[in-house]
């Protein structure tokens, strides 16, 4: 039987532990090159052993570079006897709880963290300026920037109109009549409670509000979303095509006027790298990191007789040495590691530098790591936020990694993203008085040798946000 209680030994284990010189190294793969610049500058305002290279002298310079490089090497080497490969693989120093990050089938490129994050103002300060233009301070004014402040991104109010009252002890058509003042500003449909009401409000602003659009808006918003045409023409005594022109134009209205309040709208994108071919002739591409912006570091030499002064300085001066070494080999291990993942993606994307998205092939984040000889997890950092300038445009990395569907033909496996080309390509080209079920979509798929059940074609033409058959039927 076993003894039960405590006791006392001692056990060796080996655990491997994320040092902080080791989490800022993965942080300056990861970041984009943006971020990056400023992570160099707040360095350069902090360290007084580093210092930017002055371009003026580009041979000095770049051979200054490398010295600094090598002479960071060489001082790792002198604190750590172990031979160490020079493009070291920071994927290996951590374990596998870090791997819950990547994904063995590719990146889905519906994931919202690997997308360009989309700049979404207020605009909650361009609508109090014109609550502060529209009525003097007051009860009034305070209840418009409580109203204001309830308006969510899309410029819909978020609460009920009982709950404003409630709060300022007022009756609702006191809170509403607020709300109507509200919603004659700018951006036209701001302040609505739902879809129909926005809409309205946009054509009433654009002196449509007792037009056959109104109408259709009013009394058959259920039938109009889900394209019921033939029953609109019924009630309203026209035809369906003449519903269908109608519905055109209400779909030119936005549904979400919050999206265009304030700001200068969408992020512009800056490519961390640049694929070059390198000549009409040739199909062979080149990769350049595109880091002109990035200060250039060395160690600064100022502080060479360090040694005459007291022991405090020389320690301070020693610790900002060493970290000014680290900074300079960790930034240039960063460069070739980009380059050499960017390399591998294009040597197995090469079909679509030539074809375009038609021609991308399954590509996971193993194939590139097995190819360039580092962890998985490497090659997940170097891929996180970054872009690169092609010449088909500009893309995110995670763009070229997608799942395979089984293809009959000769080239094996195919891209689900070659996939949604297809099917949009198919989609683009068909009758818009008879356009093509999914399962006409599938039997076209397969006449080119492709695999592909009706349920997945369905998923993808959702993502692409294709509308089913019955709803892109044009009369």
């Amino acid at each position: 039987m076993a003894k039960i209680g405590l006791f006392q030994g001692l056990k060796q284990t080996q655990n491997i532990v994320m040092t902080q010189r080791l989490q800022q190294a993965l942080k300056l793969l990861q970041v984009p090159t943006l971020e990056l610049e400023q992570i160099l500058r707040k360095e350069l305002v902090e360290n007084p052993l580093l210092e930017e290279i002055d371009y003026d002298d580009e041979t000095e310079d770049a051979t200054e570079l490398d010295r600094e490089v090598a002479s960071a090497d060489e001082s790792e080497r002198e604190k750590d006897p172990e031979p160490q490969n020079e493009d070291r693989d920071w994927g290996d120093s951590f374990d596998d709880g870090f791997r819950g990050i990547t994904n063995e089938r590719g990146y889905d490129e519906e994931d919202e963290m690997e997308r360009p994050q989309k700049y979404i103002p207020s605009g909650q300060e361009d609508l109090t300026e014109q609550l502060h233009l529209s009525m003097p301070e007051g009860l009034k004014r305070d209840i418009g920037e409580y109203i204001i402040g309830c308006l969510g991104e899309d410029g819909m109010l978020s609460c009920g109109l009982e709950e404003v009252a409630a709060f300022f002890e007022v009756s609702e058509d006191d809170a509403e009549e607020v709300l109507k003042i509200i919603q004659s500003f700018d951006p036209p449909g701001v302040g609505a409670r739902d879809i129909p009401e926005c809409l309205l409000l946009q054509l009433e602003a654009n002196e449509l509000g007792e037009s056959d659009e109104a109408h259709i808006v009013k009394h058959h918003f259920e039938a109009l979303k889900n394209r019921k045409f033939a029953d609109i023409a019924r009630e309203m005594k026209i035809t369906p095509k003449q519903v269908q022109e109608i519905a055109k134009s209400i779909g030119e209205l936005d549904p979400r006027p919050g999206l265009s309040m304030g700001g200068d709208g969408a992020r512009a994108i800056t490519p961390d790298l640049e694929v070059v071919k390198v000549d009409e002739e040739s199909d062979v591409y080149t990769v350049h990191l595109n880091d002109t912006n990035l200060p250039r570091l060395r160690v600064s030499k100022a502080y060479e007789g360090a040694t005459k002064t007291n022991e405090n300085d020389v320690k301070f001066i020693n610790e900002k040495k060493s970290h000014a070494e680290w900074v300079i080999k960790t930034i240039e291990q960063r460069r070739r590691t980009m380059i050499k993942v960017m390399e591998a993606i294009v040597a197995e994307q090469h079909e679509f530098f030539e074809k375009g998205s038609i021609a991308l092939r399954p590509l996971t984040l193993q194939q590139v790591a097995t190819t360039i000889g580092m962890h998985e997890s490497t090659v997940s950092r170097v891929t996180r936020q970054k872009y690169v300038q092609t010449p088909r445009g500009v893309f995110s990395l995670k763009f070229f990694f997608s799942a395979g569907l089984d293809s009959s033909g000769s080239e094996g496996e195919i891209s689900a993203k070659a996939v949604k080309v297809m099917i949009q390509d198919i989609v683009s080209n068909e009758n818009p008085s008879k356009p093509l079920s999914d399962k006409k979509i599938v039997d076209m798929l397969q006449e080119k040798n492709l695999k592909i059940a009706r349920r997945t074609v369905a998923k993808y033409r959702e993502q692409m946000g294709i509308l089913s058959a019955r709803m892109r039927k044009q009369f």
